[in-house]
């Protein structure tokens, strides 16, 4: 589905979607990036990417989805960190609960050419870490995308089969 998928944060969403990714074969290389390095140890150990960066914007580049698992007060700072990096055609998404702050924080640093299709999966469970995470968490569960208006329908269709 896609050639490369970056994920930011490795926490128990993160995680499960790189468990599920791996499962049913969603993409060829998953890159991921978080700030501390016992988190990306633990998450190389556990195959949850195939690398680890050191920077978000090393994370995406290349990308053809972009995930944002970090809380999102984070959002603003990466988005405009990652923004110049982002390769054309490439979708990003979020797994964030607040979809205002989510749109003020993101699509300001969102350039052209790359589809912004904010998201909101409803699952959880009171653990966290990449230790937490399981493929199965998404089972059954529903996912809420929240495009703006003007998104890409095709880039919505990919994120709706995702």
């Amino acid at each position: 589905m896609f050639k490369c998928i970056a994920l930011i944060g490795m926490g128990l969403i993160a995680s499960s979607i790189a468990r599920a990714v791996r499962q049913c074969g969603l993409a060829e290389t998953i890159e991921g990036y978080t700030r501390s390095r016992e988190t990306a140890t633990k998450a190389l150990e556990l195959g949850l990417a195939d690398t680890m960066h050191r920077t978000p914007e090393s994370a995406v580049a290349g990308a053809d989805l972009v995930i944002f698992c970090t809380p999102v007060k984070t959002f603003s700072a990466l988005a405009e960190h990652i923004g110049p990096h982002l390769k054309p055609g490439a979708i990003v998404s979020d797994v964030g609960s607040v979809k205002r702050h989510v749109l003020s924080a993101i699509a300001p640093h969102i350039p052209a050419g790359v589809h912004f299709i904010p998201g909101h999966p409803l699952a959880g469970t009171e653990e966290s870490g990449p230790q937490a995470g399981f493929a199965e968490l998404f089972t059954g569960r529903w996912c809420l995308l929240t495009p703006p208006e003007d998104a890409d329908g095709d880039a919505v269709t990919r994120m709706r089969e995702f």
